[in-house]
């Protein structure tokens, strides 16, 4: 499987709390709900089309907590999302929570300091994509061991200033390019974007220069 991350994020690339003012006020967040103000009609049609593409989930202990509180209460057969998190198999790391907490469908919890290596493990098996969704502190684990195939943003045209930043300073150096790209329907104008790495470890970089009076790259 293939390891895909999927969240939304601010212009200054904050990704903490943007559905709720209380989902996550840890380090004094006091600007959780940024992202409800500009979801309008249409607006997460995209999220629909990140799920299609699942086999199972990876989901670190306080997103996970978050989404076993709200989405078993949807049991629209139409919804997707509900459908799919209800369902299909999760994979939650903690070291804290018991396997009572974790009773939601198929749910495996990982423990142990080895939770690369157990993820490394997850990804040799055959499938889809293994998705995180949120998960801050975990996609950073990932993308710092270098096992994040694709991100897939919504990025909402909001600066917030502060929060837990999807790559904040210290994050390992990748390269990517962005395979799809599209402006979500609604007024708000929120940009969705997949990114797939293509490289790890190194940066490239260059210089503009003047030759014989032309713009050139060196």
């Amino acid at each position: 499987m293939e390891i895909s991350v999927h969240t939304f994020v601010s212009l200054d690339g904050v990704m903490q709390g943007p559905g709720g003012a209380e989902e996550d006020t840890s380090d004094g967040f006091t600007r959780g709900g940024w992202l409800v103000p500009h979801s309008q009609a249409g607006q997460l049609d995209c999220v629909d089309r990140w799920f299609r593409q699942a086999d199972a989930f990876l989901l670190g202990r306080t997103t996970f907590e978050l989404m076993r509180g709200y989405w078993p209460q949807v049991t629209d057969p139409d919804n997707l999302v509900a459908t799919a998190l209800n369902t299909w198999p999760k994979y939650v790391v903690s070291n804290t929570l018991a396997d009572a907490a974790a009773a939601w469908g198929n749910t495996t919890v990982l423990r142990g300091d080895d939770i690369v290596a157990q993820v490394r493990r997850l990804k040799e098996r055959p499938g889809g994509e293994l998705q995180v969704h949120g998960s801050w502190r975990l996609v950073r684990t990932l993308h710092d061991a270098g096992l994040v195939d694709t991100y897939r943003l919504l990025q909402f045209p909001v600066v917030l200033g502060e929060g837990k930043r999807l790559f904040a300073e210290g994050a390992a150096p990748a390269s990517y390019r962005i395979t799809e790209s599209e402006v979500a329907s609604g007024g708000a104008g929120a940009v969705a974007l997949t990114l797939r790495r293509t490289g790890l470890g190194t940066t490239t970089s260059g210089e503009f220069v003047v030759r014989d009076g032309r713009e050139a790259v060196a």
